[in-house]
């Protein structure tokens, strides 16, 4: 555990600025390693956690994503710019209808939707009025190594820090048509890991929190954790997203289809009603055989095979089992946004 010392020293420096006598008088040595540890004072330590603020959402009322995410929405923002700009997990803000940011001090200040990226699943919000916090400096998340110290950093502040290990950093795919070639997985578990700032050594920015997990990591599938998208793959897209709320070049096809991996085939779990897959045909418990000519197995095969056909409008052929009979199908696929529905205005 000698790896911890440093870190759990830093994290111990930064709570015990926050009022909290109960965890004060459970670590009486921390107040000596204070000035010797880092020289951080008071000020610091509330401005690092003033960095992290609560995002609210409400979706439009005939959201597409309240079925899964329901219209009230609720995470974990970071301060990344001068400019109010806060970095979040994307599914908080998709069909937003309206946005509020609670800060550390209790206020609940108005904001915007900047942009969304469903490669990447992030999304990013400004604040109207000025927040009153430094921003966030951004890590080498390619660095992280298995078995680094890392801390998990919530909206609730210094009140409810998580001190968490890298497990695994390895591709991740879900369901909805999504795929990182590497995420970071940590343990043990935050419950509170929407939008989690996942945070270094260094006290930087290294990822955003995306999921619970019941297998983090790669030797122990028995591990629980959480799953983080790593912070270098929005460095790239930044400026695009902040320009134009999405990312530069053709969109993704994306046919609103749901498959989950099944004893090695690829079973149709959900399809998205009034979508690609759905008006071409496409049902629950179908069984995706191929894309094209070429056979898939599993979801990182679907989404490479489905994603080299071209940019979103193109027709995807699909092979799929549909009860004892096998039917090729044309999906005619748009972009992921397109299926949103747009925020009211007058």
């Amino acid at each position: 555990m000698y790896a911890w010392s440093l870190f759990a020293c830093v994290l111990i420096i930064l709570a015990l600025s926050w009022p909290s006598p109960a965890r004060a008088a459970a670590s009486p040595a921390a107040s000596e390693a204070k000035p010797a540890a880092t020289g951080t004072g008071d000020a610091d330590a509330e401005g690092f956690f003033r960095s992290i603020v609560k995002v609210q959402a409400r979706a439009v009322p005939n959201a597409r994503s309240n079925a899964s995410l329901g219209r009230e929405r609720e995470g974990t923002g970071i301060v990344i710019g001068d400019d109010e700009l806060v970095l979040t997990i994307g599914y908080l803000i998709v069909e937003a209808d309206e946005v509020t940011l609670i800060d550390q001090r209790g206020r609940t200040l108005p904001a915007r939707v900047v942009g969304y990226d469903h490669a990447t699943g992030l999304g990013l919000v400004r604040a109207v009025v000025p927040i009153g916090a430094s921003p966030l400096a951004f890590g080498d998340s390619a660095k992280l190594a298995e078995r680094d110290p890392v801390m998990i950093v919530n909206h609730a502040g210094a009140s409810d820090v998580t001190l968490a290990y890298v497990v695994s950093k390895r591709p991740f795919t879900g369901n909805w048509e999504y795929m990182l070639e590497q995420a970071i997985f940590t343990s043990p578990p935050t419950l509170n890991w929407s939008g989690a700032a996942l945070i270094n050594k260094d006290l930087k920015l290294v990822g955003i929190g995306s999921l619970i997990v019941r297998e983090a990591a790669t030797m122990d599938g028995s591990v629980p954790g959480n799953m983080f998208v790593p912070i270098d793959i929005l460095k790239p897209i930044l400026a695009d997203l902040v320009k134009t709320g999405r990312r530069a070049g053709t969109p993704r096809p994306w046919l609103g289809v749901a498959a989950d991996e099944v004893q090695g085939r690829l079973v149709v779990s959900r399809v998205s009603p009034e979508g690609p897959g759905d008006a071409a045909g496409i049902k629950v418990g179908d069984i995706i055989l191929g894309v094209g000519g070429d056979a898939v197995r599993t979801q990182a095969e679907f989404y490479r095979k489905l994603w080299s056909r071209g940019g979103a409008g193109v027709d995807v052929p699909l092979r799929v089992l549909q009860g004892v009979d096998v039917k090729e199908l044309s999906v005619h696929s748009i972009d992921r946004t397109e299926y949103f529905r747009p925020k009211t205005t007058y």
